[in-house]
């Protein structure tokens, strides 16, 4: 039997490198409201919990939604061009999906550009759902979020777990009531990960298959 009978993966940060892409969209529309290019480490630190709040990091609220509307319109445009599969992430999903395991993409990146990714690099057969932003009414770390996809994927938390690489990710699998392992290939780093109560934190996927 496979260690875990399900596991939920992140997108960004966790199952692809989508990062550039991430930041030319900021780079793109933050100076069209007058505000400065923003640095990689600044956009790093913004993202994870969606959208939305990620934008707030740089503007104020009666800009949010025009912003939003503008990067997801630019994003649209770019999202191919420079998104790329973490080094083990094919290894992982090939591994254990041969082992039953019932595998599923669970991010805060809009659904609709999360399938395409996924299409794009070639995951999506080995994946039973993509569940994303705008997907349904919530966003990890809401445990209704969690509820959901477990429900849809026919399986229950006590034998799940969670792959990435934040600790919204952290958040959300403890909300759910499954345990979170964490890759440092994202947003933040062993420490603070290990101080977000990550339940193990790994270099990369390579490592973490290893484990499993």
């Amino acid at each position: 039997m496979p260690r875990f009978e399900t596991i939920l993966l992140d997108l960004d940060g966790t199952l692809v490198d989508a990062f550039t892409t991430i930041h030319r969209s900021y780079s793109h529309i933050l100076p069209r409201f007058g505000r400065p290019v923003p640095t990689r480490e600044e956009v790093r630190r913004a993202v994870g919990g969606g959208l939305e709040n990620a934008m707030r990091h740089f503007l104020p609220e009666p800009l949010i939604a025009e912003a939003v509307t503008l990067h997801l319109a630019h994003t649209d445009a770019i999202l191919l061009e420079d998104v790329t599969l973490m080094p083990g992430a094919m290894d992982l999903l090939r591994a254990q999906h041969a082992a039953g395991v019932a595998l599923a993409v669970f991010t805060n990146k809009r659904g609709d550009h999360s399938r395409r990714i996924c299409a794009h690099l070639g995951v999506t057969p080995f994946l039973r759902g993509i569940f994303g932003a705008k997907d349904t009414p919530w966003l990890k770390p809401q445990p209704e979020f969690a509820a959901h996809v477990l429900r849809q994927l026919g399986t229950g938390a006590d034998t799940a777990m969670l792959i990435g690489d934040s600790p919204f990710d952290v958040m959300a699998a403890h909300n759910g009531g499954f345990p979170c392992w964490c890759v440092t290939t994202g947003t933040h780093n062993a420490a603070q990960l290990r101080a977000a109560t990550a339940d193990s934190v790994f270099d990369d996927l390579l490592a973490l298959q290893a484990a499993l």
